[in-house]
């Protein structure tokens, strides 16, 4: 309950700002641009770069904007900086550590599993080419393939997609290509579609699975038991500078749609930003489809809720909303038939009958310190009340505090402390069913490349 006051006390001091200066009456159907960021077609990042993992709102693919990145070292020592052809190749070593209350696993803690332990949590190898949006001339195109190798593959990994070192083995460490797909940029409907075609993340949440794209090195338990990536055809579509709609099909969640898990879903979300570029909502369905458990594997149904606000320069936060749900899922969730070790392994757990659900909510808040540091503060929540997600039939909540510095553009540190705990007092759900609550501090170290 301290997570929905907290939450109710951000939206409280907020609320009435939602809708500041926005003037309906100036708003046109064609591009406003006086709305416009000069030299786009969309309007300005509402937060400063440097250290923060974006400087856009949570939502979809920003149209109208350029989306190249940087030539990193990778780019410059193959001597393609500047390249014509705008591919790029880049990527980042994420090396961590943690000191924890528990001995056998940090779980449900995610990515940092291993109490007490180095990990090796990502090393990443990017390829892409970014389609140029601005433009409204011709069609164009790109891709992006993200190989991952690491820890964190155990939680990015999608069934069917090169898992067998997951699902078969249960191996501490693997490799996934979290990212594989190709992008067609149309710039005649409405006032741009991109089309996303191949495995793509998922685009409910605050948190990403890649490193760099998130305030923290750890993340909420909410986040920990979502979809992370979905397999099929994406449609972003920019409307006007405030209004984006994105729709998909896709083979659900966390799995290749040619797996025997694999189900049909849809897919569809709208974002809207204040015209003081102060708030922005990201409201949808992640997936919805059959929703039912089969062959070992998950194929759940997600809606959610982001919205973002900037109180101003120095602080901002990120509040998000999610509610899942399957017919006769399995206790603890997806499956991995490997021996049991890691806090996981073992096959499947035992079918609940009927119709299980989870709720999650998440705040996260930030403070500027300087151009190259920051605090964030998380509060989060899950409502796990049939066991279906970790394993456990309880409530789960933490409260994290973190520091990132920023020591060059290739180079940056994230210290955090965190308390997690549940709260049923009859039930212990850390450290292998022994512990009703945890303590951890972590630090992880992203290097460009």
């Amino acid at each position: 309950m301290k997570t929905g006051i907290l939450l109710a006390l951000l939206a409280g001091s907020s609320f009435l700002s939602f809708g500041q200066h926005d003037d309906s009456k100036k708003r046109k159907s064609k591009t406003d641009t006086t709305l416009c960021e000069p030299g786009t077609r969309a309007m300005p990042s509402p937060l400063p770069s440097g250290p923060f993992p974006g400087a856009e709102w949570v939502g979809s693919y920003k149209i109208g904007a350029p989306n190249d990145p940087a030539d990193w070292a990778l780019q410059k020592a193959l001597g393609l900086a500047k390249n014509k052809s705008r591919i790029k190749i880049y990527g980042w070593v994420d090396p961590s550590y943690n000191i924890s209350s528990s001995s056998y696993t940090n779980i449900p803690v995610s990515y940092s599993i291993q109490p007490n332990a180095p990990h090796l949590s990502q090393l990443v190898l990017r390829l892409e080419r970014q389609p140029n949006t601005i433009q409204t001339d011709h069609v164009d195109w790109g891709f992006r393939l993200s190989n991952v190798y690491g820890l964190d593959y155990r939680y990015t990994v999608a069934r069917g997609w090169l898992s067998d070192r997951y699902f078969k083995d249960n191996n501490l460490y693997g490799y996934d290509p979290v990212e594989a797909y190709a992008l067609i940029y149309i710039p005649k409907v409405a006032q741009g579609m991109l089309l996303r075609m191949g495995r793509f993340i998922s685009p409910a949440d605050v948190e990403a699975q890649l490193s760099p794209d998130n305030y923290l090195y750890t993340h909420s338990v909410m986040f920990s038991y979502d979809p992370y990536t979905e397999t099929g055809v994406q449609a972003t579509v920019m409307l006007t500078p405030q209004w984006t709609v994105e729709f998909a099909l896709h083979g659900g969640n966390d799995l290749a749609p040619w797996d025997k898990s694999a189900a049909l879903c849809g897919q569809a979300y709208a974002r809207y930003v204040s015209r003081n570029n102060n708030n922005s909502l990201w409201v949808g369905v992640n997936a919805l489809g059959k929703g039912k458990y089969s062959y070992g594997h998950d194929n759940l149904n997600h809606t959610s809720a982001v919205w973002g606000h900037r109180f101003n320069r120095t602080f901002h936060m990120m509040t998000e909303m999610y509610y899942e749900w399957e017919k006769e899922a399995a206790l603890g969730g997806s499956a991995s038939y490997g021996p049991v070790r890691y806090g996981a392994g073992g096959g499947p757990g035992s079918i609940l009958p009927g119709t299980s659900s989870a709720l999650g909510l998440v705040n996260y808040f930030q403070i500027l310190v300087s151009k190259k540091n920051y605090f964030s503060i998380r509060t989060d929540y899950l409502n796990d009340a049939n066991g279906w997600r970790t394993g456990y039939a309880t409530a789960y909540t933490s409260y994290t505090l973190g520091f990132i510095h920023q020591v060059t553009d290739y180079l940056m540190l994230r210290p955090e402390i965190r308390f997690d705990q549940n709260l049923s007092s009859t039930i212990k759900p850390y450290d292998l069913g022994t512990k009703s609550n945890q303590l951890t501090a972590t630090a992880d170290m992203i290097l460009r490349f």
